[in-house]
């Protein structure tokens, strides 16, 4: 799929584990070794967020050439950091630079509850790159007075239009992106892709119309564009050098191109060289040999993903949104790893699609574990925790991808985690043995299957369109859901025993089983308000792949439910047959993307992955509410700090930390900003 925000982002903060059995975890660690973990890992806690901080070990082993090729990368990272906040809503590089003037220039009484209800509001923000919480994509609201936030303005001298800072409080764009087709995708929908009066007939007819010159390649439509009205006829404003966003893709460019001073090889240069071509063009087609030449470019210490990638944000699939993350390979994982990509093709084979669905020849399929040196816009600061590339299936048919692992930001994730939730949901004490003794390692093969195999897998029928031209919105929670069931139909398989990669494939598949089906029917739900519907892709995608096969297994009672002193269980009872129906569901899943069968699509995520059961999701916030836990955790970067001799040399790059987060933000605003309010 896309670089595959990947599905267990959400899961990795509180409800997986995925670090290498050989390491004592948060969920193996004492309640006090874990205390002193997650106080030593945590930066700030407020809302329902906990900021942490992760670690770069591999650091002094770099050359100080490969530091300053992160250095520049990363510069270039951070540089395009306002254009997240502007495609996610059009007010909100105002409304944040109002509330960090205010921040920084109130001299009034500070030791209030409406100062601290103000503070967190901010920090949300930062959080959230925009006004719209991160995940379930609803409006913030404020815990202050409209009032309290007037004299706030008056105090400190702040400018804000009246009518956005009302936004701040009424019921004005309370959806960053809507998915529920009745409300209207993009009348819904306040992510700033599209202009005012814009129809998602006008938008998907628009880029219907556009023919790719190969019809076999087709082009990434839409990808880097603002589509608005112009005297009633729809143009393109192309987020390029002189073009929407431009002051800061100029800054983007001026780093990558000192970043192609210090790089490791050719190939790395030729990459770039593409890369710095489409962002001064806005050229489509440079994304494409750009990502062709970034795929071929696997030897080298360093990596990087830089651009406008995942379309998650867009209700219609075509706008991609900005993001950064470099990274440094981490030799001792890739290497144990490497074992998925190299038998890529048995996979396929003996996946349990129909046969003109299977891919002959599984093409260059990398993968390796990294260390991640920074992160910026849509993957900061909250980040995934495995990434695969390109998006484009035909760029990955016909050339590969790559799939990596962020190592060091899943350590620090398990750093801060706890077991408490865990054993509150479990069935019984042999659920809670194999999650115990299996459940990191069977999370780290699923993101790897999920992300080396499953998005490599299977093959759209000649003449069929891109998945988010058939399948529309449905096409993100399709393919995520696909990758999960490719993964999931082979942790339960003798092959990873055979490969080396577990001594007990069966005791690793229950457990992967186990938590797949707790996760997606329980405990995902601490997610959502009271009376919600679910309308983020990856949580669909659990949602609809749990309960698909809770109920076709209930006739012979695959999955129960179990209640027992008012409390709901699900019990798997034969995982044998489980595996069988994920066999099923991945062979219709797979004959959807590739026929573009869209009602199919339609009726399988309306009906199986949006609706909510009130009443357990009630129970399970009753349930949970006795943890002290942020349901969701994001990063601070290190800053990386060039040291000078007298002579003004660099001689070295060290790591350094905030000591808050809103240092950080605050830094980056003022180092960073390099777009105007409106663009």
């Amino acid at each position: 799929m896309k670089r595959s925000k990947i599905t267990l982002l959400a899961l990795a903060s509180v409800l997986l584990f995925s670090c290498t059995t050989q390491q004592k975890t948060a969920s193996q660690s004492t309640p006090q070794e874990q205390s002193a973990q997650t106080k030593g890992n945590s930066i700030d806690r407020f809302a329902d967020i906990e900021v942490l901080k992760y670690q770069v070990p591999s650091w002094p082993d770099l050359t100080l050439k490969e530091k300053e090729y992160v250095y520049y990368l990363s510069q270039a990272g951070y540089a395009g950091r306002d254009i997240s906040y502007d495609q996610n809503y059009k007010h909100n590089l105002k409304i944040r630079r109002a509330l960090e003037n205010i921040y920084q220039n109130y001299n009034g009484n500070k030791d209030t509850e409406d100062w601290r209800n103000f503070e967190i509001y901010l920090k949300r923000i930062w959080f959230s790159n925009g006004i719209h919480h991160h995940y379930s994509n609803e409006k913030i609201k404020p815990t202050f007075s409209k009032t309290y936030f007037e004299q706030l303005l008056k105090a400190s001298n702040t400018k804000l239009d009246v009518n956005v800072a009302d936004i701040i409080f009424n019921t004005i764009d309370t959806k960053k992106v809507n998915l529920d087709l009745s409300k209207g995708l993009l009348r819904g929908s306040a992510v700033n892709f599209y202009g005012d009066g814009v129809t998602s007939d006008e938008a998907e007819q628009f880029y219907a119309n556009m023919k790719s010159p190969d019809v076999n390649r087709p082009l990434s439509t839409g990808l880097n564009s603002k589509l608005v009205k112009e005297n009633g006829k729809l143009v393109e404003k192309v987020w390029k050098s002189g073009g929407m966003y431009g002051a800061a893709i100029d800054q983007i460019v001026y780093w990558l191109e000192k970043a192609r001073t210090v790089i490791e090889n050719q190939k790395q240069a030729d990459a770039l060289a593409l890369l710095i071509k489409y962002y001064k063009t806005g050229d489509l087609k440079a994304w494409d040999d750009y990502n062709i030449a970034w795929v071929g470019a696997t030897d080298g210490n360093i990596d990087y993903n830089n651009g406008f990638i995942e379309v998650y944000s867009d209700p219609l699939g075509h706008k991609g949104s900005y993001e950064s993350v470099v990274q440094i390979k981490d030799f001792d994982m890739s290497r144990k790893m490497e074992v998925l990509s190299k038998e890529a093709q048995w996979f396929e084979d003996h996946t349990p699609l129909m046969p003109q669905h299977k891919k002959k020849n599984v093409v260059g399929v990398s993968y390796k574990t990294v260390i991640v040196a920074s992160e910026s816009g849509d993957s900061s600061p909250s980040t995934p925790i495995g990434v695969n590339l390109p998006n484009a299936d035909w760029i990955r048919a016909e050339h590969g991808s790559k799939s990596i692992s962020l190592g060091n930001i899943i350590d620090a994730y398990n750093m801060a985690g706890g077991s408490g939730r865990l054993k509150e949901f479990v069935h019984d004490e042999e659920e809670l043995r194999l999650s115990e003794k299996y459940g990191e390692l069977a999370s780290k093969l699923h993101t790897a299957l999920h992300e080396v195999v499953g998005h490599a897998s299977g093959q759209i029928n000649p003449g069929v369109g891109t998945p988010k031209e058939t399948l529309k919105s449905y096409a993100s929670t399709m393919e995520e859901g696909r990758a999960d069931l490719v993964g999931l139909y082979f942790l339960y398989d003798p092959k990873q025993q055979e490969l080396g990669l577990v001594d007990d494939w069966k005791a690793l598949g229950k457990s992967a089983y186990d938590n797949y089906i707790r996760n997606g029917l329980m405990m995902q739900l601490v997610r959502l308000d009271p009376g919600a519907e679910i309308e983020e892709s990856h949580m669909r995608n659990r949602q609809w792949v749990s309960a698909w096969v809770f109920e076709k297994g209930q006739k012979n009672n695959v999955i129960e439910k179990v209640v027992r002193n008012g409390k709901t269980y699900f019990n798997i009872t034969n995982y044998e047959k489980l595996h069988d129906l994920f066999g099923q569901l991945l062979r219709e899943t797979q004959r959807i993307k590739s026929e573009g069968d869209y009602n199919a699509a339609k009726n399988l995520v309306e009906n199986y992955g949006v609706k909510v059961d009130q009443a357990i999701h009630k129970e399970v916030l009753a349930r949970n509410a006795k943890y002290d836990e942020a349901p969701y955790r994001g990063f601070v970067n290190p800053y990386i700090t060039p040291v000078k001799n007298t002579s003004g040399k660099v001689t070295d790059y060290v790591l350094k930390y905030p000591k808050t987060f809103s240092e950080q933000m605050l830094q980056y605003a003022k180092d960073y900003s390099f777009l105007p309010d409106n663009n």
